[in-house]
């Protein structure tokens, strides 16, 4: 307790209180004059992938022996309602003819339909002769920015072609409409969501934030102060990751910079809130402001460091992670929350030795005593002390714990059981808007023709010189789930390799098309076996966006079966050292770990039965356990700490009703603010943000509402001394004084 009041007296003390704020002042101005921001730096085309994944290494092949069909394709989706018309068909071959003649930015390959005549177009119409599709082949190595600007450049061509803007016509208007989808078109909308969503998600965090603290506290001054402190940690966190990406030691994208200012939001509020809640009880035990800081920062730092250590070491263990979009949120994440938690534990302090008792203006927290002077001077009745009450969610707790673990294990199993029958997707389309222009497209192409149009996949073979092309395309084509397969392609380089461009019936970014990735191989290569070839396994090779999306999934569960369980491991072994108690320990995984599962489930409920999604995205379930398991250990480290302490001077009982008690409205604050923050996530246009805003701040208003509360004290109530072995618990005689803080 000494070396945490000397700490105080470091970080808030009568002068060093000024040079806190001033290093903080002095690192954020220094950091963001000489450091990139870290927006500055995002990349969102960074791969996703291992060099060694079978459809990367079955791309880079592509590449070398297919080089003309080799770059990322936009698919343009050319539609007029009743028929394209001949003008139409001029139209589009002048524009592939200018797009051969002065090609885009990046631009990679076209076919040459600018050099033919528009009659022969008429045989890739659809059935009704309404919808045309015509690819534009762009570079692999451009990003989303660059790909965007070249699909802008490239409207513009064909506004001054047709005379009109097809782009911005309704499909069903009856004009010619034109809709960028595949690949190209898809990576642009995804980057353009997430652009769009900074700001917004910026702006809405920082009111909801703001709201809510002007509601619990009615001061405008603390609702300010814990912004401050978030706002300098941004400030800080903001150059220090660019600086990180701008070396190549990181790399970021959008979507992991948008989840970074929410978690930083909500959960910097939380550990600002778990200090200044402290501060406001002892104002009301101590009339210096002085020693009531030191007293707050004594009581509180602890729980707050090792909260944030262990929020920290949790989001460091999706380094673990192969797919990339996983790893990249790992040092983005940590570090944020890494310097949030040490600002909580300086800056704050600073700004409320600073501001005093003053923080809380109107409703300034006053001893009995002052009060008392303070009617006094007023010439108004002297207030009467308040009675102590043994009343509230504490007394309830101790009073019927059976009952209570009893209601809430049976109501979060009965949730829980739900997350059984969730359908996962990755299908990056269904998390587009539906007037997006990429699905608008993409549902034009598997309304018209094949779904499997939208995105080809590619197998390649090496036949050792072997003949039998045409055989091996008979058994293609006699495949269940193949719509179409291409004549055979020589390779470029070596002549042995052939391709072949298949079309599934399936939506091809569906789970069901990449479930035929694996078939598909195991045909190909029983097939060559069947030739007389020697290793097939080595010889066969599928790329496209079906394959990518299917190694997706294979390395997103591995990553998920892999980070789990090490989350629970770490964090279990930090709670064993903080409480040194196997059985509290044990009991407190198990709590957060069923309030996920419980979240899970009622997420599904939410998101399924109401909103109406028939799955949520591959992701989901690691990001959510990841910051659930670790924030929901945030307040049961908060309470649970609470407790510990009181039980060394009253009886077990008494501490629990208490801890629960002083710590309710402090944890129900934090907790009403990390899941509105969360929250604002489905607020915005992009399903796998507003799957994951939903299951997140339903897992927290779990554990803010029913975990901390009522399970977790009552079950230490039911084990008793038994809570803290292998340590040992001295019973306290009734305290005098029970209730009375």
């Amino acid at each position: 307790m000494k070396g945490m009041s000397g700490y105080g007296k470091w970080v808030a003390g009568g002068k060093t209180k000024w040079i806190t704020l001033l290093v903080w002042i002095a690192v954020v101005g220094a950091l963001t004059m000489i450091w990139p921001s870290v927006n500055s730096q995002v990349v969102n085309n960074a791969s996703n992938l291992p060099e060694d994944s079978q459809s990367v290494r079955a791309a880079a092949l592509a590449e070398a022996e297919f080089p003309a069909g080799s770059g990322v394709p936009a698919l343009l989706v050319w539609h007029r309602e009743g028929g394209l018309s001949e003008d139409d068909l001029l139209h589009i071959t002048a524009v592939y003819s200018k797009l051969e003649q002065q090609p885009l930015a990046h631009q990679n390959f076209v076919p040459p339909l600018g050099q033919l005549p528009p009659q022969a177009l008429q045989a890739s119409l659809s059935e009704d002769r309404s919808t045309l599709v015509t690819p534009v082949l762009f570079d692999k190595k451009a990003d989303s920015d660059q790909l965007g600007e070249s699909l802008t450049e490239m409207k513009k061509l064909v506004s001054t072609e047709t005379g009109t803007d097809p782009s911005s016509v309704k499909p069903a208007s009856g004009d010619l409409s034109l809709r960028v989808t595949g690949p190209v078109g898809i990576s642009v909308d995804a980057t353009g969501l997430f652009k769009n969503a900074d700001v917004s998600l910026l702006i809405a965090t920082v009111i909801l934030v703001l709201v809510f603290l002007l509601l619990i506290y009615r001061s405008p001054i603390l609702a300010l102060i814990p912004l401050i402190g978030v706002g300098f940690a941004y400030g800080v966190t903001s150059p220090l990751l660019g600086k990180m990406a701008e070396e190549g030691w990181i790399t970021v994208d959008s979507q992991a910079v948008s989840i970074m200012t929410v978690l930083l939001f909500g959960a910097g509020t939380d550990y600002c809130l778990f200090m200044i809640s402290r501060f406001r009880q002892m104002l009301k035990v101590e009339e210096n402001k002085g020693r009531a800081l030191l007293s707050a920062i004594t009581h509180s730092s602890g729980a707050i460091a090792m909260s944030g250590f262990t929020v920290v070491l949790a989001l460091f263990a999706l380094l673990l992670a192969k797919y990339g979009a996983y790893h990249r949120f790992a040092v983005p994440f940590s570090v944020s929350i890494l310097i949030m938690g040490i600002a909580s534990l300086t800056l704050v302090p600073a700004l409320l030795a600073i501001f005093g008792r003053t923080s809380f203006f109107p409703f300034v927290p006053r001893t009995p005593q002052m009060e008392i002077e303070r009617a006094k001077a007023k010439g108004k009745p002297v207030p009467e002390p308040k009675r102590s009450s043994k009343k509230g969610i504490g007394h309830l707790v101790i009073s019927r714990p059976w009952a209570i673990v009893g209601v809430t294990v049976v109501v979060l199993g009965i949730l829980a059981s739900f997350s059984s029958g969730i359908k996962f997707t990755y299908d990056i389309l269904s998390s587009f808007p539906k007037d997006m222009e990429s699905r608008e497209g993409f549902d034009l192409i598997g309304k018209q023709f094949s779904p499997g149009e939208l995105a080809p996949a590619k197998l390649m073979v090496d036949t050792e010189g072997l003949s039998g092309g045409e055989d091996l395309k008979v058994i293609l084509r006699g495949l269940s789930y193949v719509d179409v397969v291409s004549d055979p392609q020589q390779g470029a380089v070596n002549k042995n390799i052939t391709a072949y461009d298949i079309e599934f019936k399936a939506n091809p970014y569906s789970i069901e098309a990449m479930n035929h990735i694996p078939a598909l191989q195991a045909t190909v290569e029983q097939a060559l076996a069947e030739s007389g070839i020697e290793n097939a396994q080595d010889k066969v090779w599928i790329s496209g966006q079906t394959a990518t999306q299917h190694d997706t999934k294979e390395l997103g569960e591995r990553d998920t079966d892999l980070i789990i369980p090490v989350v629970i491991g770490m964090i279990t072994v930090l709670l064993l050292i903080y409480l040194r108690s196997v059985v509290a320990t044990i009991y407190l995984v198990a709590t957060v770990i069923l309030s996920f599962f419980s979240a899970l489930g009622l997420g599904w409920i939410i998101i399924h039965y109401l909103l109406g999604a028939d799955a949520i995205q591959g992701a989901i379930p690691l990001y959510s356990f990841v910051f659930l398991v670790a924030l929901g250990e945030d307040y049961n480290i908060f309470m649970i700490s609470n407790i510990w302490k009181k039980r060394k001077v009253m009886p077990l009982k008494q501490a629990i009703a208490e801890g629960v008690n002083e710590t309710g409205s402090v944890i129900t604050s934090a907790g009403l603010i990390l899941a509105g923050t969360f929250a604002v996530l489905a607020s915005l246009p992009i399903q796998v943000l507003v799957q994951f805003g939903i299951i997140t701040a339903i897992g927290v208003l779990l554990d803010t509402f029913v975990v901390r509360p009522f399970l977790v004290p009552a079950i230490t109530v039911l084990l008793g001394r038994r809570a803290f072995w292998p340590g040992k618990h001295q019973d306290v005689s009734e305290s005098p004084a029970a209730g009375r803080e």
